[in-house]
């Protein structure tokens, strides 16, 4: 008789089984590589749907998750990160990997050395760059990770076979995992992910709140509903971001404040036409050569 193959990961546990998480186990199970997986989370008709929907096989605490998991992957927004890290310190088994999906990772990385005390470097930090305006276990999406990126930020000391082994599970999932220092990681996303989102955010609120808002929204066609999709996301998870990585996006906000004013004075001179062409034809430029090439 052949024997079945252990799974990369026997035991997994998701902390927050919404789109993220429920999407981690998903991809996990549908190639085959985690055994059981158990949800974690502070709303039980979540954790119950979940379950219903094949991504968890059943609910458990913290406590019940660090005592049974191989992984513990914490899918939740970041300002929950602190009192899991704490609730985790004293109870992590020392074979046990964690790591997270926030979208920022100097300060997750900062609360982990000071909160899991000798057992910090069984933390990795991790950002998967995949997600959508949808929420909850019904937005889980086991193909949501192919070809997308993932950064990881392991610790200078964190040893090699457990940074190794997690590479191969996001691997499973059909990512592609680029490592990263978390200052350059949340700078460089403070640019392309968050101030996009708040400025989304920003816009949107603009037309919401015109006297006229109900005639400007009745004639918005794709271009606006592609440059406000993002707006729709949970307020919950981009207020953690932006508290997170204020000054990374308040650095962002004033370069782009600069470079409106540039584009706003060409607008403006109507003797130079040919300026404001230069710019949208450079702007054009740009976006073509990227070429809606995802991470």
């Amino acid at each position: 008789m052949t024997s079945v193959p252990e799974p990369l990961v026997p035991v997994l546990a998701v902390v927050g089984t919404g789109l993220i998480g429920g999407s981690f186990a998903a991809a996990l199970r549908r190639v085959g590589q985690v055994g059981r997986v158990l949800g974690v989370g502070r709303n039980p008709a979540a954790l119950q749907k979940a379950r219903d929907l094949g991504l968890i096989d059943a609910a458990a605490d913290i406590r019940q998750a660090a005592a049974q998991a191989d992984l513990i992957f914490l899918a939740t927004p970041v300002g929950a990160m602190a009192g899991l890290l704490r609730s985790l310190a004293p109870i992590l088994r020392p074979g046990t990997v964690v790591t997270d999906a926030g979208s920022t990772k100097a300060d997750v990385a900062g609360l982990a050395r000071e909160l899991l005390g000798d057992r910090y470097l069984q933390f990795i930090p991790g950002h998967p760059i995949a997600g959508s305006e949808m929420t909850g276990p019904e937005a889980a999406d086991a193909m949501l990770y192919h070809g997308r990126k993932v950064v990881l930020t392991p610790f200078g000391e964190t040893p090699g076979a457990v940074q190794h082994w997690l590479i191969r599970v996001w691997e499973a999932c059909g990512a592609r995992v680029q490592l990263m220092d978390p200052a350059a990681h949340d700078r460089a996303l403070g640019c392309v992910s968050h101030l996009p989102h708040f400025l989304a955010a920003v816009f949107m609120a603009q037309v919401a709140h015109a006297e006229d808002a109900d005639t400007r929204l009745s004639l918005a066609g794709t271009g606006f509903r592609d440059f406000t999709r993002i707006a729709a996301g949970s307020p919950e998870v981009w207020r953690d971001i932006f508290a997170s990585n204020r000054q990374a996006v308040l650095h962002e906000l004033d370069d782009f404040e600069r470079t409106l004013l540039h584009w706003r004075n060409a607008l403006q001179d109507e003797s130079h036409p040919e300026t404001l062409e230069t710019l949208l034809e450079q702007s054009a430029l740009a976006r073509r050569f990227w070429g809606g090439r995802m991470p």
